[in-house]
Order: structure tokens, then sequence, then C-alpha cells
């Protein structure tokens, strides 16, 4: 549309447009358009509308925003004046400014061709906007003479064209923000890869710096999630003008929506899921807080700070609306999990969900508002505490278990206990949260302590002190007391069952097994080492000392027996049948004990070679001596066969099969 000028609507239209009560818009369009036909005729063919429409509209439209502007300042002076003086009448420009605004809508709402955001120019984006601006200022204003009907038709003019237009743009800005991307995080630092940025256009990239550089002059914008530079830039611009025009409340319910979505969909790529929480995996809901706090909750901060810039009130807002939404979610789950039955293989998944808890809300502290964070830090505090009491439940339990586990059954051969295997595997694992540990149970202390009328089971009190080699006192932690609780339990239950073991030879070679397997876990752990203590570690292994001499006097004191020399002379000559007597006593006695002990087992590896070792040392040398002085009484021959069934190689060869837990025969050589 060329330049309209005001000429063509003369005093009696603009009289008739005053006069009339119930003016049809649909009338005052087309009197508009008869009147542009007129004027079209005096106009040369070159610069006709139907056949150049892009170049002259923002003439017009500029020449006609200046007068708009003119016309607010007029109304707004008028306001103050006397109210004798009648405030001015619409012009004509007005109804124009409107009907030119609504093409515009019209051409790039159309249901045939719609024209996206990311479609327009730079000049006619801006251009819009500023229309829709100048659309708000005017209907603002016009509002304040609402009770001066030569005004209604105006407002309700204006006020159509508006809405239609906040329409379009309310549109584009849920396009826009829908328009993010996922991408991949790696939740162990908490740094989320970032994507190819589009490249904005120049006069884009300008606006958009020039806008966020008041408020953000460091920001590194391929943070904001999933957004392009260029596709941020326009949601700040639209934000603007939908709040500008009135439209505020839609614009937060577009943007609350569309990140709410985009967060549940990131929460389901990491594998938590809102519904059926119980159901999944711990090590997700673990790795979403942490992705949370470390990604999340900090760029949609900074999303809602920048696309918000000039309404920090509504950034807040939003902003607290999504974060304390999501950590509320994230919460109940752990808050449920808490609540779920204890069992002792949920000790570490409790462990893991604590410090998360733990660790975590400090990365967090000064991102949310303080009434925001206590209300969080109260919650995830109230959580923490049921996770501890379930874990010191959960200790109960296992001493409970220890307690209970009176089976009548020995283990074949002397080997390791279940019992010892679970209940050191159970502790060695459990030690590497003994920082984690030993705060749950001071906590818990400190309430014991706080209620001490409850008549609590966990009074550590009387046994938080231990006695070391040099009678110092040594002041124990919490968790270091249960831990040796633990323990204790564990040595008495194990001594009650040695002791299902007719023979006390395989009862000392049962409390070794079990003995020296606690101690290699002890000692192979750094953790459970340093709560347990070198003067611990002393004690088992002079516990051990004592059962090897047990067991070596048990079984090979016997039959050392065989080889001394007591009554072997009279008059200092060799009996020859005692002499016979004492060689059948240590064959038979030898077979019985290689046949019974081969079936016993030692499978720690250093104890069985010392356990050899020592029995080659005490066996092997008597015989040999005794071989040697004893063994010419006998006739070569049949009756050496008979008596002499073992060389002092032989007696090494059998004794190299002991503990093995599968007997050779005897004679047998193992390949």
């Amino acid at each position: 549309m060329n330049v309209i000028s005001e000429a063509h609507f003369g005093l009696e239209e603009h009289e008739a447009l005053q006069n009339d009560d119930e003016p049809n818009p649909e009338n005052i369009a087309n009197g508009i358009e008869s009147e542009i036909k007129e004027e079209e005729e005096e106009i040369p063919a070159e610069t006709n509308l139907e056949e150049d429409r892009s170049s002259p509209l923002p003439l017009d439209l500029e020449k006609l925003s200046e007068e708009i502007d003119q016309f607010i300042l007029t109304l707004s002076t008028s306001k103050g004046d006397d109210e004798s003086t009648p405030p001015p009448d619409v012009p004509h420009f007005v109804e124009q400014f409107a009907v030119m605004v609504e093409a515009k809508v019209g051409d790039y709402d159309s249901s045939d061709n719609p024209v996206k955001w990311n479609q327009l120019t730079e000049e006619d984006s801006a251009s819009f906007l500023e229309a829709i601006k100048r659309l708000s200022s005017l209907s603002n204003t016009l509002s304040e003479f609402s009770s001066d009907n030569k005004y209604a038709n105006s407002i309700n003019r204006i006020g159509g064209v508006l809405q239609r237009a906040m329409s379009y743009v309310e549109e584009e800005f849920k396009s826009l923000l829908e328009d993010y991307k996922i991408h991949d995080s790696d939740p162990s630092n908490g740094n989320e890869s970032q994507p190819k940025q589009s490249t904005p256009s120049s006069s884009n990239q300008e606006s958009y710096q020039n806008t966020t550089t008041e408020s953000a002059p460091t920001e590194d914008h391929n943070n904001f999630p999933g957004y392009s530079e260029e596709i941020l830039s326009d949601l700040i611009r639209l934000s603007k003008a939908m709040v500008v025009g009135g439209h505020e409340s839609e614009c937060c319910q577009e943007y609350f929506v569309a990140r709410r979505n985009a967060l549940e969909e990131s929460l389901h790529k990491l594998g938590f899921e809102k519904h059926n929480a119980l159901t999944i995996e711990i090590v997700a809901w673990i790795t979403t807080f942490k992705q949370c706090a470390a990604v999340h909750f900090p760029s949609e901060k900074k999303l809602s700070d920048v696309v918000f810039l000039d309404h920090p009130w509504i950034s807040e807002s939003l902003f607290c609306s999504l974060s304390q939404g999501l950590a509320i979610q994230i919460l109940n789950f752990a808050g449920a999990v808490a609540l779920t039955k204890r069992a002792a293989e949920k000790l570490f998944k409790f462990l893991d969900m604590y410090e998360a808890l733990r660790d975590t809300l400090q990365t967090i502290e000064n991102i949310f508002p303080d009434e925001l964070m206590n209300e969080i830090r109260t919650e995830a505090s109230m959580i923490k505490g049921r996770l501890g009491e379930a874990m010191i439940s959960i200790f109960i339990e296992l001493e409970n278990s220890i307690k209970a586990d009176s089976a009548k059954t020995p283990v074949p051969g002397g080997a390791v206990h279940p019992l010892t295997r679970y209940t050191m595997n159970y502790l060695k694992y459990a030690c590497e949260y003994k920082e984690t540990l030993d705060q749950v149970f001071r906590e818990h202390q400190k309430i014991e302590r706080a209620d001490s009328a409850t008549g609590s089971d966990f009074n550590y009190n009387s046994q938080s002190q231990q006695q070391n080699p040099v009678n110092e006192v040594v002041k124990q932690s919490p968790f270091q007391t249960q831990m040796t609780k633990v323990m204790d339990l564990l040595d008495a239950n194990l001594e009650g069952k040695s002791k299902l073991y007719k023979d006390h030879a395989l009862s000392s070679i049962f409390m070794m097994n079990n003995g020296r397997y606690i101690l290699q876990k002890v000692r192979g752990s750094n953790e459970i080492g340093s709560l347990m203590g070198d003067s611990w570690c002393r004690k088992r292994s002079s516990d051990l000392r004592q059962y090897h001499k047990g067991y070596q006097r048990e079984t090979w004191g016997k039959l050392l027996n065989c080889l001394h020399p007591d009554g072997l002379t009279v008059n200092g000559k060799v009996v020859k049948p005692v002499v016979k007597e004492r060689f059948k006593s240590f064959n038979a006695m030898f077979d019985e004990i290689h046949k019974t002990q081969s079936n016993w087992v030692v499978s720690d590896e250093q104890l069985r070679s010392e356990l050899r070792v020592s029995i080659s040392n005490m066996v092997i040398p008597a015989y040999r001596s005794f071989l040697g002085r004893y063994g010419q009484v006998f006739t070569p021959g049949r009756q050496t066969e008979k008596y002499v069934k073992f060389q002092g190689e032989d007696i090494e060869t059998y004794i190299d099969e002991l503990f093995d837990g599968n007997a050779a025969p005897m004679g047998r050589k193992k390949p």
C-alpha cells in the first residue's frame, strides 16, 4: 500500500465514523479499500499495491507509526488536562494502522501458507514487534478512556487486532521453546556435551548481545539447554512482546510447559521415570540427581534469566516452579526408597543415595532462593535421617543374623564357613563407606543421647573404648565400635561351630581357616584395616598360632611318640619285637592321618604351605633318624618291606597331599 493520505478521509467520513454508534469493522475496511482503489487510479502502475506490496508497506507503516505515537502522546497529555476539556477524537489513521497490522498478521498466520518466525527477515520481525508494542501502548492508553463511548469501537478494534497478533506470537514462542535438543551427558563430571550451535545472522547476534551484555557480560551462551543462539535471541524478543502485550500469563504457561517437558525428557533419557519410580534402578536416580544439580538446575536458571531479562520476578517464579517440581519428584523417590523393607543387600544403595543427597545439595546452595533452598534442605535432611535409620537397622539385623546362625552341621573339611565369607565381604564393602557410616552412626548416637529415655539398643558408650597392649585407652568412633561388635559376634559364633567337630585337630583347622580368612580380609583392605587397628591384627595372629600348635599337638604329637627311643633297648640291645610294633603303629597311624587329612581343606595357599612345612620339619627328621637307627634290625627282603613301609621321601610326598580336599590312595603319586 503506497502513501495513504488523510485527504481521502474527509470531514464527512470522519464525522460519520465518530457518530455511528455501531460501526461495522468490515464496512470500515471496505471503505478504506474503495478509497485506496481511487487513489491507485492516480498512482503510476509501477507503484500499484497488487504489483508490489513489499516495498511501500514499511514506509506507510513507519509514517502511520509516527502518527500513532503522536496520538498516544496527545491522549496521555489530555488525561491530565481540565476535565471540562473533552479528549480528542480518534483520527482516521488509528483504523488504518489496525488494518495494516491485521493484514500483516493475516499474511504470517495464513492457514494456506503460514510464515514461521525464523522465516522472517530481521527487518520484518523487528517491524512486526514494534507494531505489536505500539498496538499494546495504544490499547492501554485508549483503555484509560473506556468510560467515554466514542472510544469504545476503537478500543474493541485495537484489542481484537492485538489479540490476533498475540496469538501468532504465542504460537511461535511455543514452537521455538519446543525446538530444543536433548544432548548426551556425562554424569560422572556433571558436564553436558554441547551441540553445534547454528550461526545467527549478524543483526540477530548483535541484538542478542545488546540484550544480554548488561546482565551477563561473561555468560557462556553455549551452556543454555539445547537452544542455538539464534533461537535464544528470538525467545527473548518474543517473551518481551508477550509481556508488554499483556499476555504475561500465557507466556509463562507456554514456557513452563515446554521446559517441564524438556526436563522430563532429559530425566527419561537418564533412566528416571516419573511413574512407578520404585521399580527403577537407584543408580539411575543417583545419576539423575547429580545431573540435575550439576547441569539442569543451573542451565534452567540461566535460561529463564536471559529469556526474561527485563522481568527478573518472572524469571525467578518460573525457575522456582520448574526446579521445585523436579526436586520434589526426585526427593520423593528417595523418600519412598528409605521407607521400603530393610534388607542387607540394600545397605550400599542406601549409602549411595545418602552420599548423593549429602554431597549434591552443596552444589546447589547458590542456585535457589533461600526459601526454596530451605524447603529442599529440610526435605533432604528428613530423607537422610530415614536412610540413616534404615542403615542402622540393617547392621542390627546383621548382628541378629550372626547370633541366629546356629546350624548343627559342620562345614566339611573344616573349610571357611559361608557365614564368615558373607560377613567379612559385607564388612569389607561397608568399610569403603566408613566415613559416611561413621557420620550416620554419630548422628544416630546424638539422637539417642537426646532421647535417652527410649531405652534404645544403640548404646555405644559402653563399648566406645578398648585397651591397647600398653594399657592405653583408645577411644573408638561409633562405627568402629559397631565393627568390633560384629567381629566379636562372629568370633563367638565360629567358636561354637568349631565344637561341632568330634576331632579336636579338625576343630583347630576350622578355626585356623576362618581366622586366617578374617585376618586376610582385614589386612587386605586399608579401610577395614585402619578401623580394626594393628593391635587387633596382632591378637588375631597370636590366636592363629595357638590353633596351629593345638593342631600339631593333637595330630602329630601322638605320631611322634611312635618314634621315641624309650623301651626299644634293654641292656644296650635293641628289642626287635618292640621295634616291629613301633613301625607297625607308625605306619597305621600315618596311613590314617593321610587318609583323613587329605580330605580336610585349607584353601589359603600360604596357610596350607605353612602347615605342610611345619609338619615336615617336625616329622621327617625324626622319622629318618628312627629309620636309620632301627631299620637295620630287619632282615633285608620281605621282612624289611613288611615293616619299613615308608622312606623319608615318601613321608614328604604324602605330607604334601594333606589339606587338598581330595584324598589320593596311599602309594599313588599325584601327577
